[in-house]
Parts: structure tokens; C-alpha cells; sequence
């Protein structure tokens, strides 16, 4: 009971764009509470919308609501904190501004883990669980989380696209294969990703032993300018050598013609 207790009291007093517990914290109109630093932080980011929305519940204000300290729930807060209670547990962990939210949760929704492409749905461990015991839903192709599931569905015929049209270098579904693009040159999504990557494997590739052929060419280069400059430099002492040698000869002939 105590640790139920616990956990209620985390998720009373979290925040949920921050997901630590509440400082500064204010309520706006709806009735949520936040950090006020994170609350002002999500609406600066709407202001070219001119409209200011609640990251839990959603509701919009047209103007942007006027923060007021909550002097009660801060007292709440600092209290929590002096008996040690921290952030939220993993098993506690709601989705903020930036994440993708739990399609079957209700109330506050918990991060996505998966998302589901057969349902076009998104899952927090707890709701994913089915798709791992169920054996019909083991079938069911897991993705990482995602927001913009609805681009992996046929807006036709509101099925996955599973295959890539070459013709039309375009993603379809298996009843636009039989349709619109019946006799062109198909093959499985995956099949052609696993064709591109290998292509781009290989330019990479390509492209890295052009920079080690480079490389290699620039390392010669300097070597024949330090060639070249090596020999530039014997030459010019082997000069100063012969002309001090014609100076010192010259200028014994003059003494002994003194003489």
C-alpha cells in the first residue's frame, strides 16, 4: 500500500513535460499544473500560432494564459522533496511534448515503446504486452515509436505498403500491385531497402577509396616538393660554396700580385 501511495504521489506532483517533480510549479485554465519554466518553454514554441494549447489534455486558449504561482502545491512539492521522493520511476513515464504517446492509455498516456504498423498504433510496455503473448499478434511488424504512421498506409485501400514499385519508384500496397500498377516492376519494401543499402554501401565505399587514393597522391606530392626542395637547397649551398671558393682565389691572386 505504501509503495501504491508512492506512485500516486509521483504522479501527482511530476511534471509532465519535464517528467521531474514540479518546480516554480503554476496551473493554467484547464486545471494542469507544470514546472513554470517548462510550461513557458512549450507556449514560446506556439506563439507563431497564436494559439496555446495544454500538453496534457490538449484544450487551446486563444490567448496565452496568465501564470500564477501555486503557492499551496509548491509548499506540497518542497515537502515531498525533504522526505526524498525524486522523479518517476520508469514503469511512471509519461509522455512529454517530444514523445509519441500510448494510443490506448487513458487519462494521462505513458511513452510509446512500439508502434504497430497492422494497427497503426502506438504502445507503452504495459499495452505492448499483448503483441508478444498473442500469436496472432506476434505477426504484427514493430517499428520504433512514430507519430506519422498513417504515411505506411495505403490512403486507397487503407492497407500497409509492403511493396516497392520500380516503375513508378514509389511504395504501394498488395491491391495496388493487382490495380494501377499490375505488370510493372514490383519487389517487397524490404527487399528493395536491402537493394539500397547495399548500394549505398558500396558508394560509400567507393568514395572512401577515392579519399585514400587522394590521400595517397597529396603524400607523394610532398614528398617530391620535399624532394624538390632538398635538392633546391644542396644546389644553393653547392653555389655559396663554389663562390667563396672564387672569392678566396681571387683575392690570393691579388696579394701576390702586390708582392
Amino acid at each position: 500500500m505504501a509503495q501504491q501511495s508512492n506512485q500516486l504521489d509521483r504522479a501527482k506532483f511530476c511534471c509532465s513535460v519535464c517528467l521531474d517533480l514540479l518546480k516554480d510549479p503554476v496551473t493554467i485554465p484547464c486545471g494542469h499544473s507544470y514546472c513554470m519554466n517548462c510550461i513557458q518553454s512549450y507556449w514560446d514554441t506556439e506563439d507563431e500560432k497564436k494559439t496555446y494549447s495544454c500538453p496534457q489534455c490538449r484544450k487551446s486558449f486563444t490567448q496565452r494564459p496568465e501564470l500564477l504561482k501555486s503557492t499551496m502545491l509548491a509548499d506540497l512539492v518542497e515537502e515531498l522533496r525533504k522526505t526524498g521522493l525524486q522523479a518517476a520511476p520508469d514503469d511512471l513515464c509519461y509522455a512529454g511534448p517530444e514523445d509519441v504517446a500510448c494510443d490506448v492509455c487513458t487519462g494521462r498516456k505513458l511513452r510509446a515503446v512500439k508502434s504497430c504498423l497492422q494497427c497503426v498504433a502506438s504502445y507503452c510496455e504495459k499495452h505492448l504486452q499483448p503483441h508478444y503473448e498473442s500469436a496472432a499478434l506476434k505477426k504484427h511488424k514493430l517499428m520504433e515509436p512514430s507519430e506519422k504512421l498513417q504515411e505506411n498506409i495505403c490512403s486507397r485501400h487503407n492497407e500497409v505498403l509492403k511493396i516497392y514499385c520500380r516503375t513508378d519508384q514509389q511504395c504501394i500496397c498488395i491491391l495496388c500491385s493487382m490495380d494501377e500498377h499490375k505488370g510493372h516492376d514490383t519487389v517487397s519494401a524490404a527487399a528493395e531497402r536491402t537493394e539500397r543499402q547495399r548500394e549505398l554501401e558500396g558508394s560509400r565505399h567507393n568514395i572512401q577509396q577515392r579519399i585514400q587514393d587522394r590521400e595517397e597522391d597529396v603524400k607523394l606530392l610532398q614528398q617530391e616538393v620535399e624532394a624538390i626542395n632538398g635538392s633546391a637547397d644542396k644546389a644553393v649551398e653547392h653555389s655559396e660554396k663554389i663562390f667563396t671558393q672564387l672569392i678566396l682565389k681571387s683575392f690570393s691572386c691579388c696579394l701576390h700580385v702586390c708582392r
